[in-house]
């Protein structure tokens, strides 16, 4: 696909998740904080599937999102919003709930998205509370989950700009 995704590490405690989607603001807003539209593109690697897509998309509100793999094996993530500014930004915890502690404890992650020509840019920063956390995450083969999504999320985009 264009818009690739791209990972870097510009703390020891932070990851950059940063990729580009052929679409307006507000549609590429809308896909990633309406339940119904988050269900069609978050749900890791070919195989898994979202099990659980429970979102309260306000300041003080929660989330748990939880997916199964064809193995059986299973992951949740959770959190509480804590800035929400449509069709812009998002801050809010996070916490992940599966079988081994690389990432153990919360993180903080910063989402902002901003819009030039009908395309948009995501800036997603997670914030880590130590290197091991971080390199946990990176080592989980989250690049690959994160990567399916968005590339999903974009043929879903096309289709609705069409």
């Amino acid at each position: 696909m264009a818009n690739t995704l791209n990972i870097t590490t510009p703390t020891d405690l932070e990851i950059l998740i940063t990729r580009s989607f052929n679409a307006p603001r507000d549609l590429v807003w809308e896909a990633m904080s309406k339940p119904e539209l988050i269900k069609q593109w978050l749900f890791g690697p070919p195989g898994w599937t979202m099990t659980v897509c429970d979102d309260d998309l306000r300041v003080g509100g929660k989330f748990k999102w939880a997916w199964r793999g064809p193995d059986g094996m299973e992951m949740a993530m959770h959190g509480v919003y804590r800035e929400v500014i449509p069709p812009e930004r998002i801050v809010r915890t996070e916490i992940f709930d599966f079988g081994c502690d690389a990432q153990a404890g919360e993180q903080l992650a910063t989402m902002v998205l901003t819009e030039a020509n009908d395309n948009t840019k995501l800036r997603l920063t997670v914030l880590y509370p130590s290197k091991e956390a971080r390199d946990g995450a990176l080592a989980s083969g989250m690049e690959k989950g994160v990567g399916a999504g968005y590339d999903r999320l974009e043929e879903m985009l096309v289709a609705r700009v069409s």
